[in-house]
């Protein structure tokens, strides 16, 4: 096919570009270009017009899959949005605040956040769906269990890869860190975390959700010094979001229950 082809048929032409869609890696412009083409006639728009909407069909259709492939590359452990979130469920959750943080000004400062709260308030809900948000925005975004971060810490610190470990941890801008406190990690173990979130300290965001008060991290790092500087890492600049003590997924359970009875 040449550049100046003239004088195609419409069977011809729609070959033509479907061809040259498909050399050029254009997906959406060869699914959409004979419905976006019909609809540019009816609607009398100019050849520009009919060009900006193929493009901007294509470049949407682009981020929406970058946004995909970020998301995937996350880890979550499963889909949460705040679309899906209940407000009025849980009213200790100021709505304003979590719309504020969705729209990522705090990942672009580097800046930390702690979701605290009870089992079944709706902390990893709040985790999963604003680290969801920020991949949706174009950064690059890590999910993990704070038990398993620091078992790979450790494993990495045994086999002499441990650099390389952090340095992977960095590269994301927005580490996402749950279920901080279920279990007490071991001075080794606290002290690598330690290092995870010094690396990132004012560079990168952190976010954490765990099921206990800062008072009450002593019983999670149980060097007190430690401890403490722990806490200077992941408050300073940053929003704490308190979800409370009534468990949502409790309430929920109940009602069911009632409503079946």
């Amino acid at each position: 096919m040449t550049i100046h082809q003239r004088g195609l048929t419409e069977p011809a032409a729609e070959t033509a570009i479907d061809q040259a869609c498909k050399m050029l890696r254009l997906p959406t412009m060869r699914s959409q270009f004979v419905a976006i083409a019909d609809a540019a006639e009816r609607e009398q728009l100019t050849y520009r017009g009919f060009l900006a909407e193929l493009l901007m069909g294509e470049c949407e259709d682009r981020e929406r899959r970058r946004s995909e492939r970020r998301i995937k590359a996350a880890g979550f452990p499963r889909q949460k949005w705040l679309s899906d979130f209940d407000f009025e469920a849980n009213p200790d959750i100021p709505a304003a605040t979590i719309h504020t943080l969705a729209k990522c000004e705090w990942v672009k400062n580097g800046h930390p956040l702690c979701v605290i709260g009870d089992s079944g308030t709706g902390k990893s809900h709040l985790l999963i769906a604003l680290g969801t948000e920020a991949a949706m925005a174009g950064y690059r975004v890590k999910y993990v269990l704070a038990a398993k971060l620091v078992n790979e810490l450790v494993e990495a610190a045994d086999e002499m890869i441990l650099n390389k470990t952090i340095a992977r941890y960095s590269r994301y801008e927005l580490l996402c860190i749950d279920e901080l406190g279920y279990m007490e990690l071991d001075k080794r173990g606290a002290q690598l975390l330690f290092q995870v979130l010094t690396e990132r300290e004012e560079t990168a965001s952190v976010a954490i959700a765990s099921n206990d008060s800062f008072g009450g991290w002593t019983k999670t790092f149980t060097e007190p010094r430690l401890c403490a500087a722990i806490v200077d890492r992941l408050t300073f600049n940053g929003s704490i979001i308190e979800t409370g003590t009534s468990s949502y997924r409790l309430a929920q359970t109940r009602a069911r229950q009632a409503s079946g009875a």
